[in-house]
């Protein structure tokens, strides 16, 4: 599939929550004990610096559970990112897409930085054919979502997401459709 048949769909949901701050300086902390922790075994510069099979296996090192899915979270995010290169770098939309799906997961399980409205309509995306992944972006807490959509199914998407979204919450979601482009380059 070619990115000249997909779009970008923004969706803000329309919520805000105030936890943004305080919450991303405790993520941040948590994950530095982690690294701590895992330095007494391994010598790591970053949690970065980890494959998710070296980190499987170093896991048990983290004592806290909560302190443990803080850094699985940012160690397969790091390896989803790298993944997602290559997949752009292929032309593997729907790969592309699975990574979006998968950090999504992992923002709400692991780094736990979604709330419900955001994971209602990363999960109503999910249900829409032509839909190849959608995800939270920007901070957490509220805010948007990121999917990526064919844009044949881009009306489908608006009307079917919009409306399962105002029936599961109660708000109405805003939709910016975006056209992927060439990126920076000279003109």
């Amino acid at each position: 599939m070619k990115l000249e048949v997909i779009s970008l769909v923004v969706t803000d949901g329309n919520v805000k929550h105030s936890l943004v701050t305080s919450e991303y300086n405790t993520r941040r902390s948590q994950c530095e004990q982690a690294l701590k922790e895992l330095q007494e075994v391994v010598n790591i510069p970053s949690l970065g610096a980890l494959t998710t099979e070296m980190f499987d296996f170093l896991a048990p090192s983290i004592s806290d559970p909560v302190i443990r899915r803080r850094a699985k979270h940012a160690v397969y995010e790091n390896r989803r990112t790298i993944d997602a290169v290559e997949a752009l770098k292929t032309g593997d939309i729907e790969l592309f897409g699975r990574l979006m799906n998968a950090s999504h997961i992992s923002l709400r399980d692991d780094f736990e930085v979604s709330c419900e409205e955001m994971d209602i309509l990363a999960e109503e995306a999910w249900k829409i054919e032509g839909c190849l992944g959608s995800r939270i972006t920007g901070g957490g807490f509220g805010g948007c979502t990121v999917s990526l959509v064919k844009e044949d199914a881009i009306d489908t998407f608006i009307s079917q997401v919009g409306a399962a979204y105002t029936e599961r919450t109660g708000l109405k979601a805003d939709f910016y459709v975006v056209d992927i482009g060439q990126g920076a380059h000279t003109l």
